[in-house]
């Protein structure tokens, strides 16, 4: 699906590279999002599971934070209960080492958890935890790879977090918008050593009506500029909506319908059977096409 383009660097995240190349969709890699320890941490656990056993290729999970200002209510609100519940990215990094022989594992996380964890100590523990790549919605490229500081944390003197990031073994995802310039996409494509995270709308996270119009064009773009795997995110909430993207990219991200759905069911059971029955769903959207 990536057309004719050149060859990223030094590729990392050679698990979840597999899983974009041999979806079990057969079509584009299924990537469900959930925060994670809500709506609590067993609950968490079994999440996990019943999404790998649903058809996921690739699961991706969010580290809450008190601010996450690309994320809808939605995904908000799942943040702020978890973190209530005294969730904290060690919690998140026990989950994803709990199942990292059955699939491979995206982290979300905002600037400030990383930088007051220390970064080179972050990213540590998540190739540890067998965390193959971050999303940092809130630190722009060109910031990422310069020297980074914390408040109550010594400097970050390795040339930044992506080199801080690579030396451990993890690739730093970068993201792309349909109001990205030209020159933008051609240093969203240089940085992608694993894939590149499509937003399908500008916005926050959150179910949409529709996709963006605007994606067709952003993927066109982004395909001049990299080889590597595009996923969309921001917006994709139905089988149908999952089977139109994979149409067009080579990962599909599902997040606030499929939290929403966990929030609304009874008990753990019924959040376990409302997720595996939409993550199913969109599987069979997706490979039926």
């Amino acid at each position: 699906m990536s057309g004719d383009a050149r060859t990223p660097a030094a590729p990392l995240a050679p698990r979840l590279r597999r899983a974009f190349e041999r979806p079990r969709a057969k079509r584009a890699a299924l990537i469900p999002y959930l925060t994670g320890g809500h709506p609590d941490v067993e609950t968490s656990h079994r999440l996990i599971a019943t999404l790998v056993d649903a058809g996921a290729d690739v699961v991706e999970l969010g580290v809450p934070f008190s601010d996450p200002i690309a994320d809808g209510p939605v995904v908000q609100r799942s943040a702020h209960e978890a973190l209530r519940a005294g969730v904290t990215p060690e919690t998140v990094f026990e989950l994803a080492a709990a199942h990292r022989d059955r699939v491979p594992f995206v982290l979300l996380t905002y600037v400030n958890s990383l930088l007051a964890y220390g970064g080179a100590r972050f990213f540590a523990r998540a190739a540890e935890a067998g965390v193959e790549a971050l999303v940092i919605p809130d630190l722009p490229l060109d910031e990422a790879a310069a020297t980074v500081t914390g408040a109550g944390v010594e400097a970050e003197t390795a040339g930044g977090l992506v080199a801080l990031a690579s030396a451990a073994g993890v690739s730093l995802v970068p993201m792309a918008a349909p109001t990205s310039t030209d020159a933008r996409l051609a240093m969203v494509g240089a940085a992608a050593t694993s894939f590149v995270y499509c937003v399908a709308v500008t916005g926050v996270t959150g179910p949409r009506q529709e996709v963006g119009e605007a994606l067709p064009g952003l993927l066109e773009r982004l395909r001049r500029h990299t080889a590597a795997p595009l996923a969309v995110g921001f917006g994709i909430s139905t089988p149908r909506q999952a089977a139109h993207v994979a149409g067009l990219a080579d990962g599909v991200i599902i997040g606030s319908a499929l939290i929403d759905a966990v929030a609304r069911a009874a008990g753990r059971e019924g959040a376990c059977a409302a997720a595996g029955d939409l993550v199913r769903r969109a599987g069979a959207a997706i490979a039926a096409g």
